[in-house]
């Protein structure tokens, strides 16, 4: 046998020159990866590998890969973000590089915005609303109306057409390695689009200014708010990879109680709804959070949708929704949930499926602190199913859906109406979970 040549071939060579190149270009030009297949391929112009999760499912996600220079932007103020997303219906694929913290709760010249600017001129006021519609006089039997209602639900507006970016088809959101990107007190809205990527992200302090008051909600009633920081509404194909999720630096427990109930400023981290469908969520780090991702608006959203795969990711600090599905086909895998009380987030449950939906939850690591139980990690309406194998609590292997079902009324199933097939990355063991995700999930890792 002829030995083996030790010269690099000049393809080889031509793409260690590119790579050395581009990387004295600095960051603005790309992050360069290796691919033995495919040579050389930045961070901005990364897809979705094959079979990796729903969203790889059909035509891929792409997101904004072809995009040509004049579709490629580095933005670092809101201003600058919402003239790069352009219109909501122009599909021309696009690149938004995320260069440092973006604070939604600005100006178009980048003077901050307070929850005071968004009521005034509306005649919204919190004590007037709080005078209007306490229960001792207002009752508790219907949804506040009138003027103070109406002076709310303006402000509320005047909010959100500041802090909600509407993302079009096609389109790529990365934060550029190093600088610590993200988006602070915004919501990024997905919706009625195709082929969207969202990367290396920190989404925090997602605040809703004006809470409304719903007396019928529960037993006691709640405060609701109405932003998420990631709203996918009857969006398709999307990927949510290496991106951190939190209520920093404003935690639940800060919040004051009126009507005897939480005022609740914080809503969904990332939800999937309105017939929603071939998501992959990927290595994000979802903390300090309550009601953290749901699938599936209602009980009556769309039957053959909502096919979404979770997978890599960690969950510390999260109180519930993790996720709450419905209905849809879900695939959570290779988790790794820390369920130990984290600066006033106590967990409820981790995983919640009703509604007739089909999860099934392989090779996931559970932390439980003293005393908690496993019978507490999951949650149902008796309509749902939950097919669980090869899952970890504190090391153990643990029949999740055996342990819930001893302790609850309402059982969950354990056989589902599919297989998932879109596997790529799965791990046969949750052993090695806890120390190998600590350390490549969530928003900065990726170089």
């Amino acid at each position: 046998m002829a030995a083996r040549s030790h010269r690099r071939s000049l393809r080889s060579r031509r793409a260690a020159v590119v790579c050395a190149a581009v990387v004295a270009a600095g960051v603005s030009a790309g992050v360069v990866v290796m691919n033995a297949n495919a040579g050389t391929v930045d961070l901005y112009h990364q897809t979705l590998p094959a079979k990796d999760g729903w969203a790889s499912s059909g035509t891929g996600t792409t997101g904004g890969t072809k995009a040509d220079a004049a579709h490629t932007f580095t933005v670092s103020t809101r201003a600058q973000l919402v003239k790069a997303l352009g219109s909501v219906s122009d599909t021309t694929p696009r690149i938004i590089k995320i260069n440092g913290v973006i604070d939604a709760n600005t100006d178009d010249s980048g003077k901050k915005l307070t929850c005071a600017d968004y009521a005034l001129g509306t005649g919204y006021s919190l004590p007037a609303y709080l005078k209007a519609y306490d229960p001792a006089t207002y009752g508790r039997s219907k949804l506040p109306s009138g003027t103070q209602e109406t002076a709310r639900a303006a402000a509320q507006a005047k909010q959100g057409k500041n802090i909600v970016f509407r993302v079009p088809a096609n389109t790529t959101l990365v934060g550029v390695p190093g600088t610590k990107a993200g988006l602070t007190g915004a919501m990024l809205q997905i919706q009625n689009v195709d082929n969207v990527i969202v990367r290396n992200l920190t989404f925090a302090a997602t605040e809703d200014c004006f809470p409304q008051w719903d007396p019928t909600d529960g037993d006691a009633g709640n405060w609701n708010s109405n932003y998420d920081s990631v709203s996918l509404r009857g969006a398709t194909h999307v990927w949510a990879d290496h991106n951190t999720f939190t209520d920093a630096p404003h935690f639940d427990s800060a919040n004051p109680k009126y009507f005897g109930r939480e005022y609740q400023i914080h809503d969904g981290a990332l939800d999937i709804t309105k017939g929603s469908d071939l998501v992959t969520v990927s290595r994000n780090q979802f903390t300090n959070h309550d009601k953290t991702m749901l699938i599936g608006s209602s009980d009556t959203d769309s039957v053959g949708r909502l096919r979404v795969s979770i997978h890599h990711n960690v969950w510390k600090g999260i109180m519930q929704r993790a996720p709450l599905a419905r209905i849809g086909q879900i695939h959570i895998y290779n988790n790794h949930y820390d369920v130990t009380p984290l600066n006033g987030y106590t967990p409820q449950y981790s995983i919640n499926s009703r509604a007739k939906a089909q999860v099934v939850a392989e090779n996931n690591y559970w932390k439980l602190p003293s005393g908690a139980k496993a019978a507490k990690l999951l949650s149902g309406d008796g309509t749902g199913s939950v097919k669980g194998s090869g899952n970890l609590v504190n090391g153990t292997v643990t029949d999740l859906v055996a342990a819930y079902n001893a302790a609850s009324s309402k059982d969950l199933k354990t056989t589902v109406n599919w297989t998932p097939t879109l596997t790529t990355g799965l791990e046969a063991s949750a052993s090695n979970l806890p120390t190998s995700l600590a350390t490549t999930t969530g928003a900065g890792v990726l170089k």
